[in-house]
């Protein structure tokens, strides 16, 4: 066999370095010019590619939105603490100042607790006796009025303070409010007495007769003690009779008779008929005061 050797042609799949630049750099183009295009043409691949893209960062977009988020609530809530900062210091400054301005007075008729505002919230801070005279501001609020006491300003249920002084109970006698404080609307201090005394000795009382505009109750000076039972209306006539003094009695009616202090060596008269049992008084004992 002939003895053919073949020198390999090294250079026979060479190409210029040129041409190993240019290739690459060819097909980048076109696929660039490629997905150009179909972004171009096709909002849904934007999309999808967002979508992507937003993935690929890892939620990055997802964080900033969560930052933003954060910022706008921290920056509310210093607001809303200075909002409550003024609203605390605008209350303050109105209690100053109806402290200040405070100029009546009104007295006590009971022992009342002293609270640190009108909240069902409120600290007690102590008591006040009855028959004391306060300043009182003309607030009022949630059943409790303000009151000074010692400068500061404190809050009193409501309903237990008088322009009158009122009397100190005698041995036998009350001051301490009834289950009906209505009752005593319109009344004067004194026919207040008579009532809380009657109130409190006989419990078993449950209605009475205040102010109307007839009679001795257009005064506010008389109260009807309503029983038709005869020996417990004796009891309370008694019982009225025996303190004229201290309640400052004018009159006692009951039962058809009449009892006045200035003619007790009397006892009782006759009151005579005036028509009906309610008139008469046979249904309640009248009691009225000077």
């Amino acid at each position: 066999m002939a003895d053919h050797r073949h020198k390999r042609d090294t250079d026979a799949r060479r190409k210029p370095r040129a041409a190993l630049v240019a290739g690459p750099l060819a097909l980048l183009a076109t696929a660039s010019a490629v997905t150009v295009g179909v972004l171009a043409t096709s909002p849904a691949t934007t999309s999808i590619v967002a979508t992507g893209a937003s993935a690929d960062l890892g939620g990055a977009f997802t964080g900033v939105r969560q930052r933003s988020t954060i910022s706008r609530s921290s920056e509310r809530l210093p607001a809303r603490r200075l909002a409550k900062a003024d609203r605390a210091y605008e209350a303050r400054v109105a209690t100053q100042r109806a402290v200040k301005q405070a100029q009546d007075k009104l007295w006590t008729t009971t022992d009342l607790n002293l609270w640190s505002d009108s909240a069902d919230s409120a600290t007690q801070l102590g008591e006040i006796a009855a028959g004391k005279q306060v300043l009182v501001t003309g607030r009022e609020a949630a059943g409790r009025t303000e009151v000074v006491v010692d400068g500061a300003s404190r809050w009193v249920t409501s309903g237990y303070l008088s322009e009158d002084k009122p009397v100190a109970a005698a041995a036998g006698l009350s001051m301490a409010p009834c289950p009906d404080p209505g009752v005593e609307d319109g009344l004067v201090q004194d026919a207040v007495y008579v009532y809380r005394s009657v109130c409190h000795a006989f419990p078993q009382i449950t209605s009475y007769g205040g102010w109307d505009a007839h009679g001795e109750h257009a005064s506010g000076k008389a109260l009807d003690i309503m029983t038709t039972d005869k020996a417990l209306g004796d009891a309370i006539a008694s019982f009225l009779q025996s303190h004229a003094s201290e309640l400052n009695l004018y009159d006692v009616i009951w039962w058809d008779r009449i009892w006045t202090p200035e003619r007790a060596s009397e006892g009782w008269r006759d009151y005579g008929n005036h028509g009906s049992p309610t008139a008469d008084h046979m249904d309640h004992v009248h009691v009225s005061t000077n």
